[in-house]
C-alpha cells in the first residue's frame, strides 16, 4: 500500500470508531485537498485543546477554503466536531476533522 492509503485507512478507522457512516469519494477529496500536510505527523492532526489551532482551521479551512462567514456558527460547528470524534481519541485526524465539517456543514460542493 501507498502512503496515502496507509492513511486513508487510519482515517476510516477513525470514522468507523466512532460510528460514522462515510462517504469514501469525498473523504479522498479532503484529504487530497490537504496535499502533503497529512504525511507529517503534527500537521496530520489537530490539537483539539489548543484554542489557536482551532482559530486556524476555522480561518483557514472553514473561512478561507469553504468560503464561510465567521457568523458565529463556526466555532460551535468546530466544537460539535471535536465533541463528536471525542476527548478519548488523542489524535484526532486532520483530514477527519474536515471531512465532518464539511457534511455538518454543507460544504460538499468544495469537493466537485
Amino acid at each position: 500500500m501507498s502512503k496515502f492509503d496507509d492513511c486513508m485507512a487510519d482515517y476510516k478507522k477513525q470514522l468507523t470508531g466512532i460510528g460514522v457512516s462515510f462517504d469514501e469519494a469525498l473523504l479522498t477529496k479532503v484529504a487530497k485537498g490537504l496535499g502533503p500536510s497529512i504525511y507529517n505527523k503534527d500537521s496530520s492532526t489537530v490539537a483539539a485543546s489548543d484554542k489557536s489551532e482551532l482559530e486556524r482551521v476555522k480561518a483557514n479551512f472553514l473561512i478561507k477554503k469553504c468560503g464561510l462567514t465567521d457568523d458565529g456558527s463556526l466555532d460551535g460547528a468546530i466544537a460539535d466536531v471535536v465533541a463528536q470524534i471525542g476527548s478519548s481519541v488523542r489524535n484526532k485526524y486532520r483530514a477527519v476533522v474536515y471531512y465532518l465539517l464539511v457534511k455538518k456543514l454543507g460544504q460538499e460542493k468544495v469537493y466537485v
